[in-house]
């Protein structure tokens, strides 16, 4: 079965793994014998891992080894974020599948699962943060190689941008007002609550152009919230644009038509 994104203490996690592989392979954070490399590791194409609050979300993992001998599994693949949120997947459950590239390297694949809803899913918001990669690869001659961080990824809290530009349709010259709202993921309630203090850009994109222009800089309230007004000239759409933070993505509202009359 693939694993979801769960709940544990650091110190049963790391018990996991050492079961699984040994005390001498698990003993330190990084370890291995022989000639055995890793060479390439991937998560989520290098994107960002983004969840909301109700759907799962999966995650593509490779890693690229190489052995002389030729590499003959990759045992685990664990992901480790901010104490006690972890994820995992094995390949003695059949869930991490290895093809030769050459002889004497292999890419093997796994998929990691995110599970806002589950009932071990995030213990809360602090998982939206930097993740260590941690994999054990074992060669044909029984070389192996465990790295507690091989890679990195981050793990975001999906956002949203509303916004709402009236009155419509409005005369040129007269002021047009545009509200919006930026909101992201909470994971203690799987609700969408309002980012605050953020940056946003108001952006116009006028009637017959496919390209936004920047009109001014605003930040949401304390509610997430955004206001601001304009003089109608043109007929456009309006938007709001956020460029994202570490823990959160960038994330545009669909674009509101005012019709200048």
């Amino acid at each position: 079965m693939r694993t979801t994104a769960r709940l544990a203490l650091l110190g049963t996690s790391l018990a996991l793994v050492a079961g699984a592989v040994g005390a001498t392979a698990a003993q330190a954070d990084d370890g291995g014998s022989g000639d055995i490399t890793i060479d390439k590791v991937v998560v989520n194409g290098g994107k960002p891992v983004v969840v909301g609050t109700t759907n799962v979300v999966s995650a593509k993992v490779s890693v690229t080894a190489t052995d002389n001998s030729g590499i003959k599994e990759t045992t685990y693949i664990s992901a480790f974020g901010p104490n006690p949120n972890f994820a995992q997947i094995w390949y003695d459950d059949g869930d991490i599948t290895c093809v030769k590239v050459s002889d004497t390297t292999s890419t093997c694949t796994g998929t990691l699962t995110f599970d806002p809803q589950a009932a071990t899913g995030f213990v809360d918001n602090n998982a939206a943060a930097t993740w260590n990669l941690r994999t054990l690869v074992s060669a044909n001659d029984y070389d192996y190689i465990h790295r507690d961080a091989a890679t990195t990824f981050k793990v975001q809290r999906a956002s949203k941008m509303t916004v709402n530009a009236s009155p419509e349709p409005v005369k040129k010259g007269k002021t047009i007002t545009v509200t919006g709202k930026l909101s992201r993921a909470n994971w203690e309630d799987n609700l969408y609550h309002g980012y605050a203090n953020q940056p946003v850009k108001l952006q116009f994109r006028k009637k017959g152009s496919t390209t936004y222009t920047t009109v001014k800089t605003i930040s949401t309230n304390s509610t997430g919230d955004l206001r601001s007004t304009v003089t109608a000239s043109t007929d456009g759409y309006f938007r709001y644009s956020f460029a994202g933070t570490a823990t959160t993505p960038a994330v545009n509202a669909a674009g509101d038509f005012v019709d200048v009359q």
